[in-house]
Formats: structure tokens, C-alpha cells, sequence
């Protein structure tokens, strides 16, 4: 179930165009954190709050989550959304490498995410 989750929040990323997404499996190494980081990048703040708002809208329509806490939508550099088991970091890209919050997490394990091919949304006037 857990990975259907992370596939549903890394499509929800790739549809607005993320970047270098992956998700960090922080259970084998002890975090009392989350069970998983996901992150990702966008390249300029428009972008990193367009990707942080679609996570949040496809998380609460396909999988009922709602985010117990998001930070950063004030700057849009570093938006964090807390979803308790999962927590996710949309980086704008320069900060993402300033952070290097992959590399903090070297020990877990890691999934990188390609973005897939899937049918489009039927619209209103189409259904």
C-alpha cells in the first residue's frame, strides 16, 4: 500500500514538471522522523509552489491524505509538507543542492522515480 502512496505523490510532482525525483526509505535506518522522505526540485519559486500544491490536492483527492503541516509556502524555496509516515521537500533547485538532505540520509535506501506515461484526465465536456 505504502508504495502505491509514493508512486500516486510522484506522479502527483511529475505533473507539474519536478525534477530528480526520489523517495528516501528512513525505517531501516531508525529515524523517528517519518517512515519515508520524498523529494524534489523545480526551477524557479512559481514551480516549487505549483508542484507543493498539486502534491497536496492529489494526496487529499486519490489517497484521503491531508498534510498535518506544510512549511515554506511563504518564499517557495523549500516547501515541506508533513504527512506523518511520509514527509515530503520540494526544493527550488539551488537549494536543494546547497542542503544535499539526500545526502544527510546516505544509509537509506532510495527510489528514484521516472515520470510514466498515463492516460489523460477526461474533462467535464468529455465524460
Amino acid at each position: 500500500m505504502i508504495t502505491h502512496d509514493l508512486r500516486v505523490l510522484a506522479d502527483a510532482m511529475q505533473d507539474k514538471k519536478a525534477e530528480k525525483v526520489v523517495s528516501l526509505d528512513l525505517r531501516p535506518v531508525g529515524s523517528a522522523i517519518a517512515d519515508y522522505f520524498m523529494v524534489c526540485n523545480g526551477t524557479n519559486t512559481t514551480q516549487v509552489a505549483a508542484i507543493a500544491d498539486n502534491i497536496i490536492k492529489e494526496a487529499k483527492e486519490q489517497l484521503g491524505m491531508k498534510p498535518i503541516r506544510t512549511q515554506g509556502f511563504e518564499n517557495n524555496y523549500w516547501i515541506i509538507i508533513d504527512f506523518g509516515h511520509i514527509v515530503i521537500h520540494v526544493f527550488l533547485g539551488e537549494y536543494r543542492d546547497f542542503y544535499r538532505l539526500e545526502d544527510l540520509w546516505a544509509d537509506a535506501p532510495r527510489k528514484e522515480y521516472k515520470e510514466r506515461k498515463r492516460p489523460a484526465k477526461k474533462t467535464a465536456i468529455e465524460e
